[in-house]
């Protein structure tokens, strides 16, 4: 993208320093999170599935009014901002992480600030677009907005946010696991091509 290269490392870097610190309570559990869903252990993608069914199908069973579910989530967010850093300083103490955890720690805060500022790039390329093509602009979005219109019709609303958060959790290790057997069949085509 055009707006990536106009980041400066620097700032890139200070970025990442200022959410490592504000991340520094969810530490332990950002890991643990980070291992989850990129399936440190083959039966974490099950987990997921399950974790995600059961929600939904507890959100299916009581059916919450919109002011009731928007309260719900916001008081377990704040709930969990408020007690995780104090239930993982007891459970974990305070001692400093092992070398590799805050590497990994530090490499998924510079994955987050990079998703950020990709998102924020194609926000403004979007809209960058809308001024340069209008016309195109307005179809696009008018065909895409219709057909998920569309899609919410035909398919019950709770079922298909189940099925998009399943898919976007079980994405980090799917794309893990692709790049895994990429590099492989790259070290076989190298070795074919070595021996010919």
């Amino acid at each position: 993208m055009a707006g990536t290269s106009d980041r400066s490392t620097p700032l890139q870097a200070q970025e990442t320093a200022q959410l490592e610190e504000h991340l520094q309570g969810w530490k332990e559990v950002i890991l643990a999170v980070d291992q989850v869903l990129r399936w440190q252990k083959p039966w974490f993608p099950l987990a997921v599935i399950g974790f995600t069914t059961a929600v939904f199908l507890s959100l299916y069973y009581l059916d919450p009014s919109v002011l009731t579910g928007v309260s719900s989530c916001v008081v377990i967010l704040s709930l969990a901002d408020y007690l995780v850093p104090i239930i993982a300083s007891k459970m974990f103490g305070s001692s400093q992480c092992k070398v590799p955890e805050q590497q990994r720690f530090h490499e998924i805060c510079i994955s987050l600030v990079r998703t950020y500022n990709r998102f924020v790039d194609f926000w403004r390329s979007f809209f960058h677009f809308k001024e340069r093509r209008p016309k195109t602009y307005f179809v696009l979005v008018i065909s895409t907005l219709l057909g998920m219109a569309w899609i919410g019709q035909q398919v019950h609303n709770l079922l298909l946010t189940h099925l998009i958060v399943t898919f976007f959790l079980l994405l980090p290790g799917v794309l893990m696991c692709v790049s895994k057997y990429t590099g492989m069949v790259r070290r076989l085509f190298r070795q074919g091509t070595k021996k010919d």
